[in-house]
């Protein structure tokens, strides 16, 4: 797009710089690693749709030689305003003009869904090609296993053209020969978790609303042993994560409503036996007091009896 609609409609949507930027720095423990701090040459990295140019601007003050690869001229402008490397050309050809092995990161965020499938393949192989060896692809993309985001929120933006499922674009990279993936949820809220009171919305809108797979070149094995703990990790919050603790907390309101329940119908069992003793004592009262009121019948007959006696006498 050549007028300021999509910097404006990311703007609106997708956060201000300063957030996303925040939001990014969760890649730098990945990225870090390659630096080579004897050889600055070799520290090339390739952002393919750099937008505002956040990503740009964290790797090259981490000391990385960025570049950023965009067709719209707004997004680029608010780049160059950074003072950052850009260029307006198409994604795909740039990377196919690079040369093997020449690039240390190669990064895409919010690119994937814009491309046709056969497009996203071609930009996974030549990722792997121009990567150096121990190289990281680096895609970000909105999360469909967040439903409202996957029945909502993706189609917000004209350009996508369909979600991915994390599965999906891991399974790609692996397929296209990178050494190992990782999925990284991202973007959930920081108390999800932990809440003791999930709700419905929460099973729908609260999984991770973004992911990122992370895709390393094979490399010697000291190489990759850098990465092993960054790999090995769990990332963000999973449908199946939430669905389960809605599950867990519904299972144990029942289970606090099926002991109240049971509660009220002992108390309601002890409270109809006090009854029935109560009825029982009633009916003997009643039994008493009507011996009673004949005894006192007799007496009273007694008494007259001997009150005619006595005025006889």
């Amino acid at each position: 797009m050549k007028d300021s609609f999509y910097r404006k409609f990311e703007d609106r949507h997708r956060g201000s710089r300063d957030l996303i930027k925040s939001r990014l720095e969760v890649y730098l423990p990945f990225v870090e690693p390659l630096l080579n701090r004897k050889s600055v040459s070799n520290n090339r990295a390739l952002d393919l749709g750099c937008g505002r140019g956040e990503w740009l601007e964290l790797l090259q003050e981490r000391g990385y030689l960025a570049k950023g690869i965009d067709l719209d001229e707004g997004m680029l402008e608010a780049s160059r305003q950074h003072g950052l490397q850009v260029e307006r050309t198409d994604a795909l050809d740039y990377l196919q003009s690079q040369k093997a092995n020449s690039v240390a990161v190669v990064t895409g965020f919010h690119i994937a869904e814009h491309l046709p499938f056969d497009e996203l393949r071609v930009l996974i192989k030549h990722s792997l090609r121009v990567l150096k060896s121990g190289g990281l692809l680096i895609l970000e993309t909105p999360n469909p296993e967040n439903i409202v985001v996957g029945t909502v929120n993706f189609y917000l933006d004209p350009t996508h053209e369909r979600p991915l499922p994390p599965q999906l674009l891991s399974f790609l990279a692996e397929h296209e020969g990178f050494e190992r993936v990782k999925i990284l949820r991202l973007q959930e809220r920081d108390d999800l978790v932990e809440s003791r009171t999930l709700s419905l919305i929460d099973v729908l809108s609260g999984v991770s609303p973004d992911y990122a797979i992370v895709a390393q070149k094979r490399a010697a094995k000291t190489t990759l042993e850098k990465f092993d703990s960054l790999f090995s990790r769990e990332y963000g919050v999973s449908l199946g994560t939430v669905a389960n603790l809605y599950e867990q907390q519904l299972n144990k309101k029942t289970d606090v409503l099926k002991s109240n329940w049971e509660d009220e119908r002992n108390q309601n069992d002890h409270l109809r036996s006090q009854l029935s003793t109560a009825r029982e004592h009633s009916a003997a009262a009643e039994s008493a007091k009507e011996l009673l009121a004949h005894s006192v019948h007799d007496i009273q007959k007694s008494v007259e009896a001997l009150q005619r006696r006595n005025e006889h006498l």
